[in-house]
């Protein structure tokens, strides 16, 4: 394991000084995540406002859920974003690998950060940091323990979608025996799980438009062993849908026979947004810090900023042929040759 991907030394003493710290917090408790929130981010932060609520504290939670999410939180738990953090606050920081990518309030002040990114940059005044978690909900469920907030389905529900969402619905290679473990034991606290499972897979009319398109642009390369799509503003625009619609599609490509690497690329205003999902042995960790990124193993993203899709393509496939040289399924001198 590379020391990236190692866990944060003392990982339970950290996370008994933040519940400590949590539980003598006397001023507001302001909670965010990183931009573009997906449902780990949403059912880390959720859940741990729900906690701190129960507890008496004065939590603030910050954070704007794409569409597929807005069921589970209730309309008078959103707050807007705070240009400056109110007298006394404490802030917590979850699931953001850098403070650079949090969003909803400024990182100032007394700063708790926990997150389960490798390539977190160990921001604030107390982090911890475990890579080996498949999600940061997961984390918040051991914070949540640690505080001894006795636990129902309101609480339960927001951190088993963390989890649920960030192991590919327990198909990822990060679902772990003890995720089976803690998603039973929150069902066990009374979460609908059929219902959520069912909810979590809604999409709009919208969406399948826009995967019509989107699949008009799968290419294979290297053999098979890459496949790649993308989506531009246009044709979100022509789907009539939203942006967050093509969150998804990268899983949808993962699901592609033969291949070890997904790449989808997203024709953004301030450049181009990269989503990469790997399997067997190849990092997708390694093809996003090799794009300006990060993320984990099997999932991992970054952001070209100021090219064009055209540019974006021969640079990513670059990174790419890098790591499958690297895990030995290309020899080195072995050039892209795309699929048909």
């Amino acid at each position: 394991m590379s020391a990236n991907n190692a866990p944060e030394p003392r990982y339970w003493e950290k996370m008994r000084l933040i519940a400590a710290t949590l539980k003598e917090v006397e001023g507001p408790i302001v909670i965010i995540a990183h931009e573009d929130p997906d449902g780990d981010a949403l059912g880390s932060t959720l859940g741990l406002y729900r906690a701190l609520k129960k507890l008496g504290k004065e939590a603030i939670w910050i954070l704007d859920p794409p569409r597929f999410l807005r069921f589970i939180p209730k309309e008078e738990e959103y707050h807007p974003p705070l240009e400056a953090l109110p007298e006394d606050a404490t802030l917590v920081v979850l699931d953001s690998g850098d403070k650079d990518r949090a969003v909803g309030a400024p990182v100032e002040g007394f700063v708790i950060n926990i997150d389960h990114h490798g390539s977190n940059s160990r921001f604030g005044q107390i982090h911890v940091v475990d890579p080996t978690k498949p999600a940061a909900a997961m984390m918040v469920k051991d914070l949540i323990d640690l505080l001894a907030v006795e636990w129902d389905a309101e609480i339960a529900t927001p951190v088993l979608t963390g989890i649920m969402t960030d192991t590919g619905f327990f198909r990822n290679s990060n679902t772990t025996p003890e995720v089976f473990e803690t998603a039973a034991e929150l069902v066990g606290y009374g979460v609908k799980y059929a219902e959520l499972a069912d909810r979590l897979s809604w999409r709009p009319p919208e969406y399948f438009k826009l995967t019509a398109l989107v699949l008009s642009t799968v290419q294979f390369h290297f053999g098979g062993l890459a496949v790649t799509a993308h989506v531009t503003r246009a044709m979100i625009e022509e789907a009539g849908a939203a942006e967050e619609d093509s969150d998804d599609f990268v899983g949808l490509l993962k699901t592609a026979e033969g291949s070890v690497v997904a790449i989808f690329l997203k024709e953004r205003e301030e450049g181009v947004k990269i989503s990469i999902r790997s399997k067997n042995g190849v990092s997708a960790q390694r093809i996003a810090l090799e794009l300006g990124g990060g993320g984990h193993v099997p999932a991992a993203g970054a952001t070209l900023e100021g090219k064009t899709l055209e540019e974006a393509y021969p640079i990513v496939l670059e990174a790419v042929r890098k790591e499958l040289i690297r895990s030995g399924l290309l020899a080195p001198d072995e050039e892209d040759a795309k699929v048909v």
